[in-house]
């Protein structure tokens, strides 16, 4: 009953935003991704899960050694928890939990809002003096209450917990493990999962990456369990009431903006309760949340000083399109390669002249050594147009990195964008997008999201260390299907994104020594620009909402003849060598308890992880 009563109150808040029809169509869109199952790939992830379970959380022997473990800082830990008429047998686990942690220089500081103080609770407390309870004697709303249950705290670092949930046994030993190897953090987040009804039953982890602000301007994928050190607490000055449904949000974002010490743990500390009225199990069963998690996302982005447009992001929620706007009119050059790909040619050129909403733009076709007479009586035609002209690459041969940098040399707009020959333009004002990360100071490449002929999807954003090199993530993901945790429909901070529409400014190119022409004439380019970008300290980006076709063949493979293939090798060879000590870590936004062996999120279920 409770389940028809949240679809219904998803439903009629839907209608009264979006209309009856969009609701209809909306309706039926999850309806048949529900037929068709919405997990494209047919593999038991649950019990991929128990298996990493096994081989990674630490057992009877390893949870007394951690007991008898003392520390060199020993920090007293406050968890703060809003009540509200609490369930019994959560109370329980919740009680248990903190009582049974290998840590014990702990506090629990209970503020409870119900109406009326259930008794029963309190044997489960009163013989355990780091236990606080205080009964507000009325509801003063999420923030309200968690403001109060703040006011109990005398710990050195505060955690976060909701009241029907609950931390695994090691949890605060983890936690006090990371702050006395990083003695400046004050903030540290974890991974975390689901727990369907009892404890045991666990699901759906959320494996995380490393601290990523441009991720988290677009979605709080830290959620659960958010720790921070009691001085950046005090300066946040508590939970605000105007955010309730989305008051951690708001905190985190916050935080972020005043502390650079941030420290992601890859391990599950946190169990999130799965029941009717949890947006763990209906995402949309507080709707309130997400208007309030749009407040918080537009707010973040004025404190920052930036001018932004923040919108739901499309069919997730709880993710925002965050746009900025354009400062000033700056000048894109948009460099095609070409060597006799007419057929792709003219439908790359004409789908962006046809769909560019941006004015100050330029086409640079690179002709590359074509010998069809077709193709430069095109040449002759196009150049008509005042947007685009026609360079010639000097040199023999395909090298594709030289041909980028002779036409970064060659132009004069204020950012580049590489563009393959072989891609169509589906969004129409995909330069201003670009323009509204590109232009700011810390970010180096932006990314969009590709997609094959049949719309699967063919590139959304690359991770490094995949296969032992690097890889686009989410292939072949079918349109209108989404990757795990939505990822694939969320700008975010990304390791690399792939040369076929790469958006950069043009300064940058410089700073970086260019594309790299010796080690990596054809294949991987795009991958080392990018982490030369990141070793220069600079932000890379996927974004979703600039969406192209890119007519690639999925079974074309690398390379076909003989000289190529061996040319393939050593560019992966070079890639090895040149970024070794790099690919001996985790990518930091693939999270280490995920496969290499895939790009698709799969978790890592056969091996223990070596953190």
């Amino acid at each position: 009953m409770n389940k028809l009563k949240n679809i219904y109150n998803q439903v009629k808040s839907y209608f009264k935003k979006y209309g009856f029809f969009a609701t209809i169509k909306k309706c039926i869109y999850k309806l048949c991704l529900k037929i068709l199952n919405k997990d494209y790939r047919t593999r038991d992830i649950k019990a991929e899960y128990m298996a990493w379970i096994n081989n990674n959380e630490p057992n009877k022997e390893e949870l007394e050694q951690q007991k008898n473990y003392t520390f060199n800082y020993t920090p007293k830990i406050s968890i703060i928890v809003p009540m509200y008429n609490t369930k019994e047998i959560f109370f329980k686990d919740l009680i248990e939990c903190m009582k049974n942690q290998t840590y014990s220089n702990w506090e629990l500081c209970l503020a409870d809002g119900s109406p009326e103080e259930n008794i029963e609770l309190k044997k489960y407390f009163e013989n355990d003096s780091r236990i606080k309870y205080k009964f507000l004697g009325k509801n003063d709303g999420i923030s309200g209450n968690t403001n109060e249950a703040l006011k109990l705290v005398t710990g050195d670092y505060v955690g976060l917990l909701d009241h029907d949930d609950v931390i695994p046994v090691f949890a605060l030993y983890e936690i006090v493990k990371t702050i006395n190897e990083n003695p400046d953090v004050e903030f540290i987040y974890t991974d975390e999962d689901k727990i369907e009804e009892s404890i045991e039953n666990r699901c759906d982890p959320h494996f995380k990456p490393d601290f990523s602000p441009d991720t988290l301007a677009c979605h709080n994928y830290i959620t659960h369990f958010v720790v921070l050190k009691k001085s950046l607490m005090d300066k946040l000055d508590g939970f605000r009431s105007e955010y309730n449904g989305a008051q951690d949000f708001d905190l985190v974002l916050r935080a972020s903006e005043i502390t650079n010490n941030i420290v992601h743990i890859p391990k599950v500390l946190y169990h999130w309760r799965i029941h009717n009225e949890s947006t763990a199990k209906v995402s949309d069963a507080k709707p309130y949340a997400y208007e309030s998690g749009k407040k918080a996302a537009f707010d973040h982005q004025v404190r920052l000083g930036r001018k932004a447009l923040v919108e739901n992001g499309g069919d997730v929620p709880g993710i925002y399109n965050v746009q900025f706007e354009v400062l000033g009119n700056p000048k894109v050059s948009i460099l095609i390669p070409n060597k006799d790909g007419l057929k792709f040619l003219k439908v790359c050129v004409e789908s962006v002249l046809k769909l560019t909403t941006y004015k100050n733009y330029e086409i640079i076709i690179i002709e590359n050594n074509s010998e069809n007479k077709e193709t430069f009586n095109y040449y002759n035609q196009i150049e008509k147009n005042e947007k685009v002209k026609v360079i010639y690459y000097p040199e023999k041969g395909f090298n594709y990195s030289k041909i980028i940098n002779y036409g970064v040399k060659n132009c004069d707009g204020d950012f580049v964008l590489q563009l393959n020959n072989d891609t169509k333009l589906i969004t129409k004002d995909w330069l201003e997008k670009f323009i509204g990360y590109g232009q700011r100071k810390e970010i180096g490449a932006v990314g969009a999201r590709l997609y094959f002929e049949d719309k699967s999807i063919q590139h959304a954003g690359i991770a490094y260390g995949i296969g032992g090199l690097a890889a686009n993530l989410f292939p072949l993901l079918p349109y209108g299907f989404r990757g795990y945790y939505g990822k694939d429909a969320l700008i975010q901070n990304i390791s690399a994104v792939t040369g076929a529409c790469l958006f950069c400014r043009r300064e940058l190119y410089e700073e970086v020594g260019y594309m790299e022409e010796e080690l990596f004439a054809v294949a991987f380019n795009d991958v080392d620009f990018c982490l030369k970008l990141r070793e220069k300290g600079y932000l890379n980006i996927y974004n979703p909402y600039i969406e192209l076709m890119h007519y690639e063949s999925k079974t074309r493979g690398y390379e076909v003849s003989k000289s190529k293939s061996e040319r393939f090798e050593r560019e992966c060879n070079n890639f090895k060598t040149k970024w070794k000590l790099l690919l001996e870590k985790p990518d930091p936004y693939y999270n280490i308890n995920l496969s290499r062996d895939t790009a698709n999120y799969d978790i890592e279920s056969i091996k223990k992880i070596i953190y």
